[in-house]
């Protein structure tokens, strides 16, 4: 195994030992690199022999650098290697229920545990061979964030779809065992991994040492499901039942292992007409990027930078009338939240949005589309739309329907402005636009 270097940076330990472009990287102090994980590893050291071929002859190169200075080698693939893709066939996959004019690289099934490691991706394992995981200890991947859905075998070889689902317990405890801890997820499906499957699946995790945190995620459902598992989406008593038996567990595991542990996603919460949990209950917000706590760290951090704001928040000799274009899920808590903090010379209404695109029973903001925005703001009497910067593209300025954001700009015919994922950037948003701040120096300056 060898990798292409397609370039060396200038003044780089590499560059002054003499390697070059398009030369071909084979081992490092006598290990082969397998990709990207290896090579940061085997260059966290203050000596190092480099092996590359040079028109197909071995060149040994004898490196010093400082411990964690780069070595300055470049590769076509940021991961040196091809994606790992998906060997499951779950019965709530999100892309088998895509819009059939989805974009194809949203088909993409990846299940990569080292996207895992670098991005806080969940993956199921059930790709990762019993070398693999060696691999993983041997390298110190921890962080891991895990999609777990049950611990029950043979349920979970049913949910994912393949015999391979099984393994999962004892791959954890080998993880676990070697010193690798790992944030877990559970995609709840009603009446099949709920109920006394979830207890289960609780009881198990936390008993693992290197179990972190387990995330409770209700099934996302779209409206482009013929032909697949029939599901259904969560209905206010199911929803309160999963609540339930995480409100059970979170005061015993905090006693016993010092967390909580078991964190229901917001939109659980929404689901069972269950009170948002306050800020101390989400200690560390470790599974915030799996919607666990999004609308309480926002309130948390709209209200304390609204308290900081003193005069600018109490008056104002301006007026605007401003929108929030949010999913229907967020909508009244967000309302609520503006009602208790108000901004002198700011009108702002709360507008849930239709999903038309994925479906009704998709709800969260960050699926909403340009489309939508279009259909559903136009003629709204405001002087500018905010939206969360979550709706579109990292680093792009386009939707999930391939809409851009002039596009919608255009078509609602006033400025639309992307609000960054803090309270205090939703805060900054509205004092910005009342007092007159072209739309311009607003991009991104500041998810709901």
């Amino acid at each position: 195994m060898s990798h292409i270097i397609t370039s060396v940076d200038p003044g780089s330990p590499a560059a002054r030992a003499g390697i070059l472009a398009g030369d071909r990287l084979q081992r490092i102090d006598g290990q082969v690199v397998i990709d990207f994980i290896d090579y940061q590893a085997l260059c966290a050291s203050r000596r190092l022999r480099v092996r590359v071929t040079r028109d197909g002859q071995p060149l040994d190169f004898a490196i010093r650098k400082d411990e964690y200075a780069s070595l300055g080698l470049n590769f076509s693939t940021p991961m040196m290697s091809s994606t790992r893709l998906c060997c499951n066939k779950c019965l709530f996959c999100f892309v088998d229920q895509l819009p059939g004019d989805a974009r194809e690289t949203m088909r993409v099934k990846d299940d990569d545990w080292r996207t895992s490691l670098m991005m806080g991706s969940y993956v199921t394992l059930t790709n990762v061979s019993d070398v693999e995981l060696r691999r993983i200890i041997a390298r110190h991947a921890s962080p891991l964030y895990i999609s777990v859905h049950c611990t029950d075998p043979e349920l979970r070889a049913h949910v994912l779809g393949t015999p391979r689902a099984a393994r999962l317990m004892d791959q954890l405890r080998t993880l676990s065992d070697g010193g690798i801890q790992f944030h877990c997820q559970c995609v709840l499906c009603p009446g099949i991994n709920d109920g006394p499957a979830l207890e289960r699946t609780i009881r198990e995790l936390s008993q693992l040492e290197g179990a972190l945190s387990l995330a409770l995620v209700p099934v996302g459902l779209t409206g482009h499901r013929k032909g697949l598992y029939d599901l259904h989406p969560y209905t206010r008593e199911e929803a309160r039942g999963v609540v339930e038996i995480a409100e059970k567990w979170r005061p015993l595991l905090l006693e016993r292992r010092g967390t909580r542990f078991v964190f229901p996603s917001d939109e659980l919460y929404l689901q069972a007409d269950w009170p948002i949990p306050p800020d101390e209950a989400y200690e560390d917000y470790a599974q915030i990027d799996d919607g666990v706590g999004l609308l309480r760290l926002l309130d948390t951090e709209y209200s304390e930078a609204w308290e900081d704001a003193g005069d600018a928040v109490a008056r104002s000799d301006n007026r605007v009338q401003l929108a929030i274009a949010c999913g229907r899920s967020a909508e009244a808590f967000i309302r609520d939240m503006l009602r208790r903090y108000p901004v002198a010379g700011a009108d702002i209404r709360v507008y849930g949005l239709e999903n038309t695109w994925f479906g009704p029973t998709v709800t969260v903001s960050g699926l909403i589309t340009g489309g939508d925005l279009m259909g559903q703001m136009k003629g709204v009497p405001c002087d500018a739309v905010m939206i969360t910067e979550v709706m579109l593209k990292e680093n792009e300025d386009r939707f999930l329907d391939d809409t851009t954001l002039p596009q919608v700009i255009e078509a609602l015919g006033k400025p639309v402005v992307p609000v960054g994922r803090r309270g205090e950037d939703l805060l900054n948003a509205i004092l910005k636009l009342r007092d007159g701040l072209p739309p311009s120096r607003l991009r991104r300056a500041t998810s709901l």
